[in-house]
């Protein structure tokens, strides 16, 4: 795990976002790594075979996929997953994740 930088002059530094992540033999970790200025960064790790069933936010929402492959369903469309995926949703929209390896996202809340 790589050491963030925070400074007093107002900024937190990941030198490998993907890297802070705990990836678990089974099931989902998910950790806050950063919550101030309206914006919330939680850092997801799913096992091969876990799924987040269809939900929806209070918040707008950035996923971004840092490591991993799976299935992204959105307002029932169905799209491949692979680092590098990004996905903006506006409030209410619904949305799964499946990871078909072992899985890591970055998922930004944003102020309504």
């Amino acid at each position: 795990m790589s050491q963030p930088t925070q400074n007093d002059d107002g900024y937190t530094f990941f030198p490998d976002l993907a890297a802070e992540a705990e990836l678990p033999k089974r099931g989902i970790h998910s950790q806050t790594l950063s919550d101030s200025d309206g914006v919330e960064l939680v850092l997801f790790a799913m096992a091969a075979g876990e799924r987040l069933s269809e939900h929806t936010s209070a918040r707008p929402a950035i996923v971004h996929v840092l490591r991993g492959e799976g299935q992204l369903t959105v307002s029932g469309n169905e799209y491949p997953l692979a680092a590098g995926a990004w996905l903006r949703m506006a409030i209410r929209t619904p949305h799964a994740i499946e990871a078909h390896t072992a899985l890591v996202f970055a998922l930004y809340l944003l102020a309504a």
